[in-house]
């Protein structure tokens, strides 16, 4: 089975893939992996990164291809990703909502490396910015209003929900 996982910035998508992955015992994919790769061979930020891409196709074109890639030669992993289900059209497709404070407050605490941020606030600011940077260029490359519900199979509210409370959710879902 082909997962992919999607949702806002700050959603719960690469704590959930990964225990999801692990639960199943299969592989796991990250695109914001890929990207924030991406962004430290280039010595900039994944926030700049994203802003590169708005003027660079080829950022996005490398990432494209190598989800295609996956979609097409593997099975059984999950991809997480935002336009995962765009690119694995086959994959069972979950989305996450999130609360933009929660998330902010997530990306806050978290204190990933490449991504600090003085307060809480900051980093709303920022998940503002990233997500209208990555919008723009999904209508103009792809055509698509990201997000729209009915291009997902199931949707989870992740604000107040635990993440193994997800990850079985996703499990009885899948079952069906």
């Amino acid at each position: 089975m082909k997962i992919s996982i999607s949702g806002a910035v700050g959603s719960g998508k690469s704590t959930i893939s990964r225990m999801l992955a692990k639960k199943l015992k299969y592989r796991h994919y990250s695109m914001g992996e890929f990207m924030r790769e991406m962004a430290k061979k280039r010595n900039i930020s994944i926030n700049d990164l994203s802003v590169l891409a708005e003027t660079d196709s080829t950022i996005d074109e490398e990432l494209d291809a190598r989800q295609r890639e996956i979609g097409d030669g593997e099975d059984n992993f999950i991809m997480d990703s935002r336009l995962g289900f765009h690119f694995i059209p086959e994959s069972y497709k979950i989305f996450f909502t999130v609360d933009l404070k929660e998330a902010a407050k997530r990306i806050f605490k978290d204190k990933r490396a490449e991504e600090t941020y003085k307060n809480i606030e900051e980093a709303m600011s920022y998940l503002k910015k990233r997500m209208r940077s990555e919008n723009i260029r999904y209508k103009e490359y792809y055509g698509i209003n990201f997000p729209q519900k009915e291009d997902f199979d199931l949707i989870i509210d992740t604000t107040t929900k635990k993440p193994d409370e997800i990850v079985k959710e996703i499990l009885k879902a899948t079952k069906r």
